[in-house]
C-alpha cells in the first residue's frame, strides 16, 4: 500500500467546509474514487486547527497512474480548496513493509 500524508492549519470558520472537502466521503475521496487503485482517505484532527490526512492507494503506479489521468481535474480541485487552509504540508510518500 502507498500512503501520503498532508498536513494542515485550518481557520475554525472553514473547519466545517474543510472537514466536508477532506473527509473520508468529501470531495477529494470522490476525485480519487475515479481510480481503480485507490484505496480510501482518513481524516484526523487534534481538537484545534491542526488536521491530517492519509491518502491511501494499492501502490504507487496507482497513484501515478491517476494523477496522469486527472491532473486537470486534481489542480482545480486543490486550487478550489487553498481556501479553507492557513497552511499545507506534505509529510511525504509511504509504502507499507
Amino acid at each position: 500500500m502507498h500512503v501520503i500524508v498532508w498536513t494542515y492549519e485550518v481557520a475554525a470558520n472553514n473547519r466545517a467546509a474543510f472537514e466536508a472537502a477532506y473527509g473520508q466521503d468529501g470531495t477529494w475521496a470522490l476525485l480519487f474514487g475515479r481510480a481503480p487503485g485507490f484505496v480510501g482517505v482518513e481524516l484526523m484532527h487534534d481538537g484545534g486547527g491542526r488536521y491530517a490526512t492519509l491518502d491511501r492507494w494499492r501502490d504507487e503506479a496507482a497513484f501515478a497512474a491517476f494523477k496522469a489521468d486527472h491532473q486537470a481535474a486534481y489542480d482545480a480541485l486543490d486550487a478550489q480548496c487553498a481556501a479553507l487552509t492557513l497552511s499545507e504540508h506534505k509529510v511525504g510518500a509511504f509504502n507499507l513493509v
